[in-house]
């Protein structure tokens, strides 16, 4: 399609003598490019030259300027050296001109114009790399390359607009040159990075310098690491060395758009990912509000853009409301979020606002409008470049001036500048607050000053900027910790948390950019001391508060595990996955304690999630572990194995504090040894991989630790192996197992492995309970066990609600015995009861006082874990603690609490002792 056929505007002449003589040069014209040609060489000196010098060429690409576009590049890629210079500029004056016609007509989308003039740098700098560097082979300078347009190992990373796809009309190129040093001898190293300077000095030159036709793109090589005495190519271990340990955050924002642009492409790609962990944190980086901010604040204090606004000499990139203001905005929110979400990791403003509209980071309606405004002052921005051909992003300095920007705009100077207004000022309004929020107001007041007072001296505020951060939140902390229920106890426990930090800047970022994350911290050091200890420790937990999924549906074990899968996917090797299981295990470890804490879930549904998690950390880090383990040894001999829950995991209720009572069966199959390159012999194999999985789950890493593992439900306990076949397993069970680990077995659960030989593990678990629960010494045996549970550990005093008569450990044995007696496949609690009363076994009054009493110390049980990581201890709660509990009980003093308590444990007690003396 033509360009007659797609016109929609055209620009009204500024000077119309300028586009008369225009049309002299491009005679038969249809009458609407005619007027845009006329009011296109009327409005820009420098596009009335152009005009009149490419007049033959532009009358023909006028018929399809994509394909003439197109011949363009194609044509850059055969340019012969010497040609460079002026063939270069051939190009460069051709496609100005088409994509300025296309611009003002309407016929392309800024989009689209940034695009073309981007394509051609990329097409440009690759031809000057590319025959350089064959020049330097050809002196003997650099050893050959199998593929000349890799240039030899080196690569050009375009950087800012250009990295993005967005350069504008008269822009200058942002590079950074690097080569491949890992191809080349290490004795060479000198000369080839001498080699590589002088290319890209040559290429500079090629590029930037003014001559016969103008010039191609003015390069700009500073944005290099250290630019003021580094050499202008560097090769990538130097680079990577340096962003290791002194990059900053404006150069993680310069690598969002960053992307390799000619020359060896792989290998540029390859340094980009493993910049990836300097780029994107992996905890959400709110630090970085404050350094765009302070950047922000640099730039006008160097070029003097404070003060009111005014259009007058504006500055449409850099001054108040204008284009860097909204790529600041952008692109510190994916500096943010994007180190835990990759879909944020894009580079042109377009992508990314619609990115984190689309992950909730931004209103819809804010990056719409924002995106709107950036299209709108990129037009001005291309229209003032147009005119002379000069990288200027301010607005005329006089009326005439802006008279001929509004006709070059389409428009009349007062509607221009009611727009500009307009715009400069939403965007400036939408901005400012997200970089520079108000401060809290003082409290005014001296309570807890002999705490705060040692503030300064903990880890988290010695650093500066830390300090200058806390600062500004410290009043709105000590007047929320005022509010708790009881301060001196809330201010006892902030204090513990502040002082088990390690750093503090990005948390106290965090905190002031999202002030409810204040009142969640006051809400647990008031409430829940384990909890903000555990969070000093682990304060990246917080990232999930405001992820955007902490408040939704719980997606239940199976969907955790799918997402867990994914996480470590993305992750290279093994190490890194253990770490980023660690990461993801602690966020909903944290999530359901929170929604405990805040009364969103109830302590049954607490212990089901935690199981949840659980279940999906050991059937998500399986495949992991069994792989890695692969690698070495061999698949799996044999039919795979399986990993069984057992004790509270089995049941699918965990606490807070639980640790995994877990046991591994396999199927050799027959086979006995394994096939890998270090084999092992099938039993051995097993039982080293089973040693893996534990060491995956229990190891302390940066991290900290998954879960404790205890493996001692396994056949024979400690003295017999940690893995275990199913044969052997089967003939255990039947033939030598004891009472109490056919007890277990009421509670064992497949959490992961292959469904085959689950579905045998769960056949053969209901076969043995039908068979073992009916014999005569059953009770005599349970009535053996709980007299030596009861003697080797004894109650801690009347508020323990797990050990003791009719406490919860003891309701559990009689509950596992009715089910056992029933020989029921049912695991839980209440389930297992009820298929007591359904045996006859109990009545229904037996199973309501079980149950009564059973939920009543398992909620106990369960805030004693969330709040103190202990026992019940009422005087270790605090009065936060204390009213959690009674909200969580439904009394309203806490002696209703430690009556009912033994009012329930006799009453489950009387049934307990009258069940195990006789069926």
């Amino acid at each position: 399609m033509n360009i007659v056929s797609r016109l929609n505007r055209c620009p009204k002449p500024f000077d119309p003598a300028r586009g008369d003589d225009a049309l002299q040069h491009l005679p038969d014209l249809p009458p609407d490019v005619a007027a845009l040609i006329r009011g296109t060489a009327g409005c820009s000196p420098y596009l009335a030259g152009l005009i009149a010098q490419e007049a033959p060429w532009l009358r023909s690409a006028l018929d399809d300027p994509e394909k003439a576009v197109a011949q363009l590049l194609a044509d850059v890629a055969h340019i012969d050296l010497d040609q460079l210079t002026t063939e270069l500029r051939r190009a460069k004056r051709r496609i100005a001109l088409i994509a300025a016609v296309c611009d003002l007509g309407g016929v392309w989308s800024l989009e689209q114009v940034t695009q073309v003039l981007t394509d051609l740098a990329d097409a440009a700098v690759q031809a000057c790399l590319t025959r350089l560097v064959a020049a330097e082979v050809a002196r003997g300078k650099l050893p050959g390359g199998d593929d000349p347009a890799r240039a030899g190992g080196m690569v050009a990373l375009a950087m800012g607009k250009m990295g993005a796809g967005e350069l504008n009309y008269s822009s200058d190129i942002d590079l950074i040159c690097l080569f491949d040093e890992t191809r080349f001898d290490p004795d060479d190293y000198h000369d080839v990075r001498a080699a590589f300077i002088r290319v890209t000095r040559r290429m500079t030159a090629i590029l930037s310098e003014v001559k016969d036709g103008g010039y191609v793109f003015r390069t700009d090589l500073r944005l290099r690491p250290d630019a003021s005495v580094t050499p202008v190519c560097l090769s990538m271990e130097a680079a990577e060395r340096y962003y290791e340990s002194v990059g900053r955050t404006w150069e993680r924002a310069a690598y969002i758009k960053a992307r390799p642009c000619a020359g060896d492409i792989v290998a540029g790609q390859r340094f980009l990912d493993t910049l990836r962990p300097f780029v994107w944190r992996k905890h959400l980086d709110f630090a970085a509000i404050q350094d765009a901010h302070d950047m922000r604040l640099k730039i006008r204090n160097h070029r003097g853009l404070h003060g009111p606004l005014v259009l007058e000499g504006h500055n449409m990139k850099l001054g108040r409301g204008g284009i860097r203001e909204i790529e600041f905005f952008t692109q510190t929110r994916q500096l943010i979020a994007g180190g835990r979400d990759p879909s944020l990791r894009v580079r042109t403003t377009c992508d990314g606002l619609a990115r984190l509209a689309k992950a909730d980071w931004v209103p819809q309606h804010t990056a719409d409008t924002l995106y709107d405004h950036y299209r709108f002052h990129r037009t001005v921005e291309h229209r003032l470049q147009m005119i002379n051909d000069a990288q200027t992003h301010e607005l005329p300095a006089d009326m005439a001036g802006f008279d001929r920007l509004a006709a070059f705009m389409g428009t009349d100077t007062a509607s221009l500048r009611r727009d500009l207004t307009d715009r400069l000022e939403q965007v400036n309004d939408l901005i400012e607050g997200f970089f520079a929020p108000e401060p809290a107001a003082p409290v005014g007041t001296d309570w807890g000053a002999d705490v705060t007072s040692r503030w300064p001296t903990y880890p988290a505020l010695r650093s500066t900027r830390g300090s200058e951060i806390f600062k500004r939140l410290a009043p709105e902390i000590i007047a929320r910790l005022q509010e708790a229920a009881k301060p001196d106890e809330a201010l006892a426990q902030f204090d513990r948390f502040l002082a088990g930090l390690p750093a503090g800047v990005q948390l106290f970022s965090l905190f002031e950019a999202n002030p409810q994350l204040t009142q969640l911290i006051v809400d647990i050091a008031a409430t829940a001391p384990a909890l903000a200890q555990y969070l000093s420790r682990n304060a990246g937990v917080f990232d999930a508060v405001i992820g955007g999924a902490f408040f939704a549906d719980w997606p239940g074990a199976a969907d955790l595990a799918v997402q867990l899968g994914a996480v470590l996917v993305a992750v290279g090797d093994y190490e890194a996955q253990l770490m980023a299981a660690r990461r993801w295990a602690k966020e909903w470890h944290f999530r359901i304690g929170v929604h405990h804490l805040r009364g969103l879930i109830d302590a049954e549904t607490s212990g089901t999630q935690y199981a949840d998690l659980a279940q999906a950390v050991v059937a998500g880090l399986w495949p992991v572990i069994a792989a890695e383990f692969a690698r070495k040894h061999g698949q799996m001999p044999g039919k795979g194995a399986i990993v069984v829950g057992m004790g509270s995991l089995g049941a699918a209720r965990l606490n807070a504090a639980s640790d995994l009572d877990l046991i591994v069966i396999y199927d050799a199959d027959g086979v006995e040894t394994s096939d890998g390159r270090r084999p092992l012999a099938t039993r051995a194999y097993y039982v080293r991989l089973t040693q893996a999985l534990v060491t995956a789950l229990s190891a302390p890493m940066a991290e900290g630790r998954l879960y404790e593992v205890d493996m001692r439900l396994r056949p024979s306990g400690r003295q017999g192996p940690v893995a275990t076949s199913l044969s052997a397993f089967q003939d255990y069970q039947m033939t030598q197992a004891w009472t109490w680990e056919h007890l277990a077995m009421t509670r064992a659960r497949v959490v992961a492995g292959p469904d085959p030989l689950a579905d045998r593990f769960e056949a053969f678990r209901q076969t043995l309970l039908g068979q073992k629960g009916k014999g005569a010494d059953v009770l005599a045996d349970l009535a053996e066990m709980r007299a030596r549970i009861a003697d080797a550990k004894a109650p801690q005093g009347a508020w323990d609600a797990k050990i003791g008569p009719g406490r919860l450990q003891d309701i559990e044995l009689c509950a596992q015995a009715a089910a056992l007696g029933a020989g029921t496949a049912a695991r839980d609690v209440a389930g297992q009861l009820a298929a007591g009363v359904a045996d006859g076994w109990l009545d229904a009054a037996d199973a309501l006082a079980l149950s009564d009493a059973a939920g009543l110390f398992w909620r106990l049980q369960a805030a004693a874990r969330l709040l103190t990581g202990g026992a019940v201890d009422p005087d270790a709660f605090g009065e936060g603690g204390r009213r959690f509990l009674l909200r969580e009980t439904g009394f309203e003093a806490m002696d209703d609490v430690l009556t009912a308590m033994g009012r329930l444990a006799a009453a489950a007690d009387q049934v307990i002792s009258r069940k195990l003396g006789a069926r």
